[in-house]
């Protein structure tokens, strides 16, 4: 019972953050999936995976009624990131655990601390620029299959200071990026999916899309810079405590 609870409470908090942020769904599933019930590192990343791509799908819904998802750039930059991310997906069940850990730790702070440095608020054109989208979309799509995370937390730092996105367009554009990387990682770890503990996922997705509605309307009443400096706080966080717990 008490591992229903923290799956349905640990879901809000993740479909909340997709929905307002446009990312850190999995780099906060796979903590409380390895820490609080008990998953594998391997087994986690499957898992966050499977909750991302349901959630992540539900909020590109609704953030693409608001008019926040630039399709075009955003399918560019997933394109090419589907090849890489399933190559990756089938190189990570090769990997140590503990080097994966590390892993997600270091990618998490580096992508904190480029969000907490002062936004660029020149808009571009993304299309104009469809060789840093596919180069960004390509890098992105191989560190989700490799730590079994969305990309989100990376995708919108990327929209927003390679491409010139304002925030609210990074957002809504991210969750096709995230929808597509996630997908396309999936593919290759089908069997790991198999031996998952469906007691526990299952109410941890249902849960998360619903905290995705809320998430859409709670990033239309605050600012980008709020959400920005949130996202930004709560990975750092994340990481720290990921990191200590490999180094320890």
């Amino acid at each position: 019972m008490s591992a229903l609870i923290l799956a349905l409470a640990a879901g809000g908090v993740v479909g909340l953050a997709l929905g307002a942020l446009g990312g850190g769904g999995s780099i906060l599933a796979v903590p409380v999936l390895i820490y609080l019930l008990g998953f594998s590192p391997a087994a986690a990343t499957t898992a966050a995976l499977l909750i991302v791509t349901a959630t992540s799908a539900t909020a590109l819904y609704a953030h693409s009624r608001a008019g926040n998802v630039r399709w075009r750039t955003g399918a560019l930059f997933a394109a090419a990131g589907v090849l890489p991310a399933a190559a990756a997906g089938a190189a990570a069940a090769r990997l140590p655990q503990h080097l994966l850990t590390a892993a997600f730790a270091a990618v998490a702070g580096l992508a904190a601390v480029r969000m907490l440095a002062p936004a660029r608020t020149t808009a571009q054109a993304p299309a104009e620029r469809p060789l840093k989208a596919a180069g960004a979309g390509a890098g992105l799509g191989a560190l989700t299959g490799l730590l079994g995370v969305g990309g989100g937390f990376l995708a919108v730092p990327a929209l927003v200071t390679i491409l010139g996105f304002e925030m609210q367009a990074a957002v809504g554009t991210s969750l096709l990026v995230i929808s597509a990387n996630a997908i396309a990682s999936l593919v290759t770890r089908g069997s790991t999916a198999a031996g998952l503990d469906w007691a526990v996922i299952a109410p941890f997705i249902a849960t998360a899309v619903l905290g995705a509605w809320d998430g859409r309307r709670l990033a239309a009443k605050v600012s980008g810079t709020v959400l920005r400096r949130t996202f930004a706080s709560a990975l750092l966080a994340v990481a720290a405590l990921m990191l200590l717990d490999v180094l320890t």
